[in-house]
């Protein structure tokens, strides 16, 4: 059973550095596009940055310059380096997947959540 783990959200002051991981576990044949989305109170959830199986990014205007997707395909893994945090980023983040769990069937996982805030 593939499912997506993530860690590293907290409470950090404006101005602050974050990083937040999302691993991939279980057996899987391989990872194509790994995303961000984060959901604000009383929002709706809104896409962050995604990173593709060969490495080019993407990310939403309010981000650009502060946050940087990566990944580490030996281990799975997608990362989210959030500087200059703004009281704006306040959310529960999600990450998101197109796995490939066999080599014939590939579909899109979403992790469990991990909640940053910012304080002014």
């Amino acid at each position: 059973q593939v499912q997506l783990v993530e860690s590293g959200g907290g409470l950090v002051q404006a101005g602050g550095s974050l990083r937040l991981s999302c691993a991939a576990t279980g057996r899987l044949f391989s990872i194509d596009a790994m995303r961000w989305y984060r959901q604000a109170p009383g929002k709706q959830r809104e896409w962050v940055a995604t990173i593709t199986g060969e490495g080019s990014t993407g990310y939403v205007g309010s981000v650009k310059g502060r946050f940087a997707i990566s990944r580490d395909n030996a281990k799975n893994t997608v990362y989210l380096q959030m500087n200059s945090l703004k009281p704006e980023d306040t959310a529960v983040y999600y990450c998101n997947a197109d796995i490939w769990a066999t080599h014939y069937a590939r579909n899109e996982y979403w992790g469990q959540g991990t909640q940053v805030t910012v304080s002014s």
